[in-house]
């Protein structure tokens, strides 16, 4: 038996992943183009597919059987064939609810804003309304409550995205200002790639409950399999499922001093995590064709900090890498964002006398160093999840890093 997903653009889907490691079928991403949605429904040979944007209201035209639960919601995302016939579900409905659940954020009582009007904030506002929700509004950009006068409900409580804004390769963009909601307590946003949508760092920021939308699927996928094979998968199967994806698709980022080994722990690590090591300093001498004193020399510090931005942003939306970057990455704040967006953030640790200078334009003498720790130390505070100490052995360091990385998804 084969299954697939099908939607418009799918680049960004872990779908295929998250089937397969269930490791009971073959499992594929099948883009159809607007207009070729009745072709695929006639002519395709899976077993089942599951929907997603933008097919998920319309793909209930072809559907011969559709779930009560689904009907009521207004969109199937999974299709069973029986016989010839299509059996419509919605299995977003767990996902979400599931979602919610793991995050602690209740819905009884509480003003619900729901950004978009697709498939999913129907099923967003089936689970909010069973939920007990005092007052659900749906925030679009030309409905009643739209981007324009939002405002209006400053007062909501919980806000839940539904759109792609957010969502790689678009990463850093946001539906709406989190500073706009003084009362807002929970945030949920169903993009899940980037890990951590703007929206959700922003709420964090803010020290608001949040989350991101990769629970959801991996919970949805797990119903999806059990309606296509009429087995049950454990809770535990799907936990782990998402915790080892979370750690395949995340990044590690390290930040620290120049000098302080951030490159030698970066190639070690990515050698035992089998992630791909990125150094954002190698990254700046390709695309800028020069080294880095040639840099300094030539075009000076403001320009090599604007490439070193540029490069943040590059690298910092890829995911499943090891990343080393430059001593002065934290002096830009609006660095933080993507290089968090899909990692956890790793401050490196050195006595500034065990420091390499060798080839550092900004590290010539003890005296210099010790300024720019001063200067810079609060900065990679700032940025960092962990700091790590650095000064004993490179195994114990690497080891460190590894165990905070496996304890904190």
């Amino acid at each position: 038996m084969k299954y697939a997903l099908i939607g418009e653009k799918l680049s960004h889907s872990f779908s295929k992943i998250i089937h397969e490691a269930i490791g009971k079928y073959e499992y594929d991403l099948v883009s159809v183009p607007q207009g070729n949605l009745k072709d695929f429904v006639i002519n395709n040979k899976y077993a089942g597919f599951n929907v997603t944007i933008p097919y998920k209201k319309d793909i209930m035209e072809f559907c011969d059987y559709i779930s009560p639960s689904a009907k009521k919601i207004g969109c199937v995302n999974t299709v069973k064939k029986v016989d010839g016939k299509l059996f419509g579900y919605n299995t977003d409905y767990d996902g979400f609810d599931a979602m919610a659940r793991k995050s602690n954020i209740s819905f009884c009582g509480k003003k619900v804003a729901i950004l978009g009007s697709g498939g999913t904030s129907l099923t967003v506002k089936a689970v909010v309304s069973d939920c007990g929700a005092e007052d659900i509004k749906f925030v679009s950009r030309s409905g009643k409550f739209n981007y324009e006068n939002i405002n209006e409900w400053k007062d909501c409580q919980i806000i839940v995205n539904t759109t792609p804004v957010g969502m790689f390769p678009c990463s850093g963009e946001t539906p709406v200002n989190i500073s706009d909601f003084p009362q807002c307590e929970g945030v949920l946003d169903v993009v899940y790639n980037p890990l951590t949508t703007k929206l959700v760092f922003d709420a964090t920021q803010k020290g608001i409950s949040s989350s991101n939308g990769l629970y959801m699927l991996v919970y949805q996928a797990k119903r999806a399999f059990e309606i296509f094979t009429d087995d049950t998968l454990s809770n535990d199967i799907t936990n782990k499922i998402y915790v080892d994806l979370y750690k395949q698709m995340s990044n590690i980022i390290l930040v620290g001093m120049p000098g302080c080994g951030k490159s030698t722990l970066g190639k070690k690590i990515a050698e035992l995590t089998g992630k791909e090591f990125l150094d954002t300093d190698e990254e700046i001498v390709k695309a800028a064709d020069m080294t880095i004193p040639e840099i300094f020399e030539k075009h000076g510090e403001a320009f090599f900090r604007q490439t070193e931005s540029e490069i943040a942003r590059k690298v910092g939306c890829l995911s499943g890498k090891v990343i080393a970057t430059g001593g002065g990455i934290v002096l830009n704040k609006d660095n933080l964002y993507p290089l968090k967006q899909n990692g956890t953030i790793y401050y490196i640790t050195r006595d500034i006398s065990r420091l390499e200078t060798a080839g550092r334009p900004l590290s010539k003498d003890l005296d210099t160093l010790k300024s720019i720790e001063i200067f810079r130390k609060p900065m990679y505070e700032k940025f960092a999840d962990e700091i790590i100490d650095n000064n004993d052995n490179i195994e114990t360091t690497v080891s460190k890093i590894i165990n905070y990385q496996n304890i904190t998804i």
